[in-house]
């Protein structure tokens, strides 16, 4: 019996060892991940309706979500004062149906004018642009950089006409796919009221009604996971448009009072472009940089200032004021985020990417906490 029990021994040592081995778990894990991973991509035209359905359903969806997330807050405070729901929600629509028609009638057409004005102004500034450069260039102190700089700029204009034939060979051959885009937009757009109404009336409900299918024992983690993903994107979405909305409005106003063409216009796109964390600010100095070069020196200086400004007043003020530190995602992650959705997802995975990482991370976060619960791995030694 003792023999028996010596010769069983060792095994049993092995295998505690094994299991209770952090890289071998961490291991085992991957392993499991990719092979379901492997697995899905061997059936994925089982799910090929699937990814049809949610290419149809997920525009009118996410367009819900961002405007939920912006007026169910309107809504909660109406209801504390005692107003239906369903007539604060009437009532919003109102005023956002007269927003849109003041902007088709007031702001839409500005853009347009100035988006036209620069379109056939464009060529003269490419001219201006180059008599500058050669000028500068014809300077004796660029002399010994004459060369290199002359076969840059002959590679740029070669770069740029390679992308214009190659836009105007691909032209013919998108126009398919713009009209499938185009037909997409306007459904997404016409069904996109109706799932915001019941998300506002609703919404509160949904989670709860989710979390009847689970077992008992996870309802009430499940729920706390859904509220802290749900706190997460909302205070993100709600401050990005925020931040953004100001931001539209400090460049339209500086721009104005220096002088700057197509205020209005450049005001706007900055603002859509600070919905790009980091380099929204980048992306939105290219256009007003450039104008700027042909109206002067002068001009791109006051340019310049505006800038500095606008940045610091948005950095030390507004962003602190409106998003404070919720995400608590490092510079570095958010780049790297950032290049990744944007590579897979275009430009809705650049906009969306943040705010799905950031739900991502609470998610993984619970998880890791309840693995640590669960497993000896992670117990100090010298605890009892």
């Amino acid at each position: 019996m003792e023999e028996k029990n010596k010769k069983t021994r060792p095994v049993s040592w092995f295998w505690r060892w094994f299991l209770n081995n952090q890289v071998v778990t961490s291991l085992l894990v991957v392993l499991l991940i990719l092979l379901i991973v492997f697995l899905f991509t061997k059936v994925s035209y089982l799910f090929e309706p699937v990814w049809q359905f949610l290419a149809i359903v997920s525009l009118p969806i996410i367009l819900a979500g961002i405007l939920y997330y912006l007026m169910n807050p309107v809504v909660d405070y109406l209801e504390k004062r005692q107003v239906s729901r369903v007539y604060s929600i009437i009532g919003l629509f109102i005023v956002v149906v007269a927003l849109i028609i003041w902007g088709s009638v007031v702001i839409i057409p500005k853009i347009q004018e100035q988006t036209v004005s620069f379109a056939s102004n464009f060529p003269q500034y490419v001219d201006t642009i180059d008599t500058k450069l050669t000028e500068i260039l014809r300077d004796p102190l660029f002399n010994q950089f004459r060369d290199q700089l002359e076969a840059t700029g002959d590679q740029l204009m070669s770069s740029g006409s390679d992308i214009l034939k190659d836009l105007s060979k691909n032209t013919v051959q998108s126009l398919g796919s713009f009209v499938g885009a185009v037909a997409t937009v306007i459904v997404a757009l016409l069904t996109m009221p109706f799932i915001l109404f019941y998300l506002l009336k609703d919404g509160k409900q949904l989670a709860p009604y989710m979390v009847k299918f689970l077992p008992t024992r996870m309802r009430k983690p499940t729920l706390k996971v859904l509220s802290e993903m749900n706190s997460q994107v909302s205070s993100y979405i709600r401050g990005q448009l925020t931040v953004a909305f100001a931001v539209a409005i400090m460049f339209i106003i500086g721009f104005a009072i220096i002088g700057l063409e197509y205020a209005v216009t450049l005001g706007i796109v900055a603002g859509f472009l600070n919905l790009i964390p980091y380099l929204g600010s980048f992306l939105a100095m290219i256009p007003a940089v450039f104008l700027a070069i042909v109206a002067g020196p002068i001009m791109l200086v006051k340019v310049l200032i505006v800038f500095v400004v606008e940045q610091t007043i948005e950095g030390r003020l507004i962003s602190p004021l409106v998003l404070g530190n919720q995400l608590s995602i490092h510079p570095v992650t958010i780049l790297l985020v950032l290049l990744t959705s944007g590579k897979l997802f275009g430009i809705i995975g650049v906009i969306l990417g943040i705010p799905v990482y950031a739900a991502a991370k609470v998610l993984v976060q619970h998880i890791f906490e309840w693995y640590t619960t669960i497993s000896s791995l992670y117990e100090e030694k010298g605890k009892e």
